[in-house]
């Protein structure tokens, strides 16, 4: 059983909050978004879950404390929903072990 006077911690600390908050408003980060995906990056739910962050540090906010472990599974959950790019191999190629053709041009 989990002791139950362990103190809960965010995921994050407060200053990585910050600094992902810091780097959304960055003036390269904004061009990047745009170039890449063509719209401004939305940098409202790192400044929310900072100030979650810095209200449960002050006084141990049950509030500020569901708001944060909310955001961190809808931020895993949005990972977690991309398909791999590569299907991954359960064994060699039939004919891993031949030499490769000589007479194919070669790319220097």
């Amino acid at each position: 059983m989990a002791d139950t006077n362990v103190r809960w911690r965010p995921p994050r600390t407060c200053e990585e909050y910050w600094s992902e908050l810091r780097h959304c408003r960055s003036l390269s980060n904004r061009f990047h978004q745009l170039y890449a995906h063509g719209t401004a990056p939305h940098c409202q739910q790192w400044r929310d879950d900072y100030y979650a962050c810095r209200q449960w540090e002050k006084s141990l906010s049950a509030e500020a404390k569901a708001r944060l472990q909310q955001s961190e599974r809808a931020r895993l959950a949005g990972q977690r929903k991309f398909a791999p790019v590569w299907e991954l191999r359960q064994s060699p190629p039939a004919d891993w072990h031949l030499p490769l053709p000589q007479d194919a041009p070669q790319d220097s």
